[in-house]
């Protein structure tokens, strides 16, 4: 059996591209097989900037059914393009793709030839820095289109004639600002001409790409207003998501792309604290919307109901608490229990640690514009007594001590009567938790009745 080590390339010669053993195994028993085989894509250039990558592709001169037949654990991810997802020992997918060119494209789906060679294979990429090629068994490295060059110069620029490739994949035009943004480098000038150029056909893409180009922005990029600003300035979100647009602009948009750029990060590599940034950034862009319209704008998107749901109600929440919370930390007093309380049942138990992140996000770019905010200080009290407060308080109508079957027992009139009452006694227990007694409620259901007059028990 061959061991995988010895075919790692030479540390001394390209130290910085070192595909996983299975990867180059896998490319072995291609080339065994009499297959050229390359490592391409995103993972190479990755390794180039000295990045981590883990999810390394291949491009090889086997067709698909010898791809299937040279490897006993295969997916068809892709067959009618070239692509047969191999599994390594350990279950991990890597795609191998079969060296190709396009020979008719409509922006969204293309029509490929197989049998073309490693530089045609690559001539048909996006963008110069995904058109590098590596050959474990050779240590070498292809790249025909000077994709190193514009690497170690900051560029993203397009693979030979800008506005042919814009043309071949509308999607481009948004990646190649995610690339720009997520590595800090510049858009060439023809290719920035080439993306605007293709805005309006930015309407062929389906919401589903979009979306997914989103989520990739906000889970990829370190500073997502970058991004999300030339989506902007260039028309693409108006001709994509107008009411997003919409919520961006102005000076309350501003606010929320500043604050896409304050999100705490996830602490370690959790997954889930890292779909739960993704999920406040998206949920920024609507934040500034009224509820019905940001619940509209993520529906357009194709989220699902339950992220749709989640974004509006957040925005909801946050347009209740926002004007009271500012106002009392713009003062010097600390805040009182009372008037904490009170906020946490506007948010809601289960929402407010939502949005308070999201408070602490929006605050935050505000005092990076040089604008007034709550101080960082004061908006991590804040957060630590809300969250207290949730857990530990009554804060909700279904914290109180009795229901509605124990105010008609009482002799509170069954109906909206009922319903008002219980929100009467909630005010009462958010002001003083040690009234949330059962005796103590229903002499407060006495005084208030007692206070009634016949006309205002009519209403």
């Amino acid at each position: 059996m061959v061991r995988f080590a010895q075919f790692l390339p030479s540390p001394h010669l390209v130290p910085q591209l070192a595909p996983p053993p299975e990867v180059v195994g896998i490319a072995r028993t291609l080339e065994a097989a009499g297959f050229e085989t390359w490592c391409v894509g995103g993972a190479v250039r990755d390794a180039l900037l000295g990045l981590p990558n883990e999810d390394w592709d291949l491009a090889t001169a086997a067709p698909p059914p010898e791809v299937r037949r040279l490897f006993r654990r295969t997916v068809p991810v892709g067959v009618e393009f070239g692509t047969v997802g191999v599994l390594d020992n350990h279950g991990v997918m890597h795609e191998v793709t079969t060296f190709r060119c396009d020979v008719d494209t409509d922006g969204r789906h293309a029509v490929v030839r197989f049998g073309a060679s490693l530089d045609e294979d690559l001539a048909r990429r996006d963008f110069t820095i995904n058109a590098i090629a590596y050959s474990p068994s050779r240590n070498e490295i292809r790249d025909p289109f000077g994709g190193q060059a514009d690497l170690a110069a900051g560029v993203v620029r397009a693979v030979g004639i800008a506005h042919d490739r814009m043309r071949e994949d509308r999607l481009r035009a948004l990646r190649g600002i995610r690339f720009a943004s997520r590595f800090s480098f510049d858009i060439e000038a023809d290719t920035w001409q080439a993306i605007l150029d293709s805005v309006p056909a930015l309407a062929q893409l389906s919401a589903e790409r979009v979306k997914q180009e989103l989520e990739k922005t906000m889970e990829q990029v370190a500073s997502p207003s970058d991004s999300i600003g030339r989506w902007t300035s260039s028309g693409a979100m108006r001709t994509l998501a107008p009411l997003v647009d919409a919520a961006l602009a102005g000076d309350t948009g501003q606010d929320m792309m500043a604050a896409l750029d304050c999100v705490l990060p996830p602490r370690g590599l959790r997954r889930e604290r890292s779909d739960a940034r993704v999920r406040l950034r998206l949920a920024l862009l609507v934040l500034a919307l009224p509820r019905a319209e940001a619940a509209l704008a993520l529906r357009s998107l194709r989220f699902s109901n339950a992220d749709v749901a989640w974004a509006a109600e957040l925005a909801d929440r946050w347009a209740r608490v926002r004007p009271l919370i500012e106002r009392s930390l713009a003062g010097q007093d600390i805040p009182s229990d009372a008037e904490v309380r009170r906020w946490v049942a506007q948010m809601g138990r289960s929402r407010t640690p939502s949005v308070l992140r999201a408070a602490a996000a929006v605050w935050a770019g505000r005092r990076c514009r040089g604008l007034s905010a709550p101080s960082s200080g004061a908006v991590q009290s804040l957060y630590r007594r809300a969250i207290r407060t949730a857990y530990r308080d009554p804060v909700e109508v279904a914290d109180l001590a009795l229901d509605g079957a124990d105010l008609q027992r009482a002799g509170v009139q069954p109906g909206p009567a009922v319903g008002r009452m219980l929100v009467y006694l909630l005010e009462r227990v958010l002001d003083d938790p040690s009234l949330n007694r059962v005796d103590a409620l229903l002499a407060a259901v006495q005084d208030a009745s007692s206070a009634y007059t016949p006309d205002a028990r009519s209403q």
